[in-house]
């Protein structure tokens, strides 16, 4: 589904799709509400969200969307909305100007359920918005292991899998294993929330603005 109040995106977007043999758009939606509405008649399996739109905006409906995973559609001045965004449940954030394969690319993505922000991007974009972040940490992970609460910190980091497993000297898989494990304690859907978590908690503390 797409979900933008530009018509003209949506038929860009749409155009770029439909010539993707494994990729449908099944609806459009001007605003989160119409969006909303559309999801309780149409099934669909990845919903591109713009941020900014009338009535409803893209945070709101996607903190309320079940099922359908959620792309956000993004500038680089609105960091703060994808950030707020990703904590209400998407699986990422992209930029309004995404060339074509990205779009495509990432859409796939998420299908398979992976968060398409690649780690490094992820924490730059909550060293941007440290000031959103709450004072004081809420928890502080004590659920975890000791090792599950070192592999959040590591892809916090924006270490990716293989990247961690060299360090611990352990197998990629083992790592993958840990993470499942931390995003099911956590309440977590995907590694682009368990980045959040860890700024979010005090895990990791971002990097003075200056």
């Amino acid at each position: 589904m797409l979900v933008d109040d530009q018509a003209l995106l949506r038929t860009g977007f749409r155009m770029v799709l439909a010539a993707q043999p494994d990729i449908e758009v099944v609806a459009e939606a001007g605003d989160g509400q119409e969006a909303l509405d559309l999801l309780e008649r149409v099934a669909v399996d990845v919903v591109l969200m713009d941020v900014r739109m009338p009535r409803m905006d893209g945070v709101e409906a996607t903190r309320r969307i079940t099922g359908a995973k959620v792309l956000i559609l993004t500038t680089f001045d609105l960091d703060e909305y994808a950030f707020a965004a990703i904590k209400a449940g998407a699986s990422g954030f992209l930029l309004k100007d995404v060339p074509p394969p990205d779009l495509i690319s990432a859409i796939r993505s998420v299908h398979e359920g992976d968060a398409v922000v690649a780690p490094r991007t992820l924490r730059r974009m909550l060293d941007h918005v440290a000031s959103y972040l709450p004072e004081e940490p809420r928890r502080d992970g004590a659920e975890l292991t000791a090792r599950e609460r070192e592999v959040l910190l590591l892809v916090a980091r924006g270490m990716a899998n293989h990247e961690i497993a060299a360090r611990l000297d352990v197998a990629e898989a083992t790592v993958k294993t840990h993470l499942g494990r931390v995003l099911a304690k956590l309440g977590l859907r995907d590694r682009a929330q368990a980045v959040v978590y860890a700024y979010e908690h005090g895990l990791v503390v971002p990097r003075p603005k200056g």
